[in-house]
């Protein structure tokens, strides 16, 4: 029993995973700090404030607090922004190259093989 559990820890997609998971708890950070110490601060040269958490209004005596949600939503999509200009146009533009280079990597079947090849297809079919 022990024996298999070693195994199962052991087994590549495992590891695998547990890098990744630590890789982007880090790279969470990463995005954080540049949301929360860059970014926000400029918003805030922009707009007045960085900080909107304490926006609010009552009804009835209810407080609605409504501030902590806009600075939710402007770090969503700050940090979106982020990821997607920083991470995914980057590996976007990478695979693209890299396509690129493997299609012109493979040499083009030269014309008199393309001909044998339809001549053997056009007889077989007979």
């Amino acid at each position: 029993m022990i024996g298999e559990f070693r195994d199962f820890l052991m087994r590549g997609t495992i590891v695998e995973l547990a890098v990744a998971v630590i890789v982007g708890v880090a790279f969470g950070a990463v995005v954080t700090s540049l949301n929360d110490n860059l970014l926000t601060p400029l918003i805030g040269m922009i707009g007045g404030t960085p900080d909107f958490s304490g926006l609010r209004f009552t009804i009835n005596g209810s407080p609605f607090l409504y501030g902590k949600f806009v600075n939710d939503v402007i770090s969503f999509v700050l940090i979106a922004a982020t990821v997607f200009f920083f991470v995914v146009k980057p590996m976007n533009h990478l695979m693209t190259r890299q396509r690129a280079a493997e299609t012109e990597g493979a040499p083009a079947t030269p014309e008199d093989i393309q001909l044998l090849r339809e001549i053997r297809d056009a007889l077989r079919a007979r």
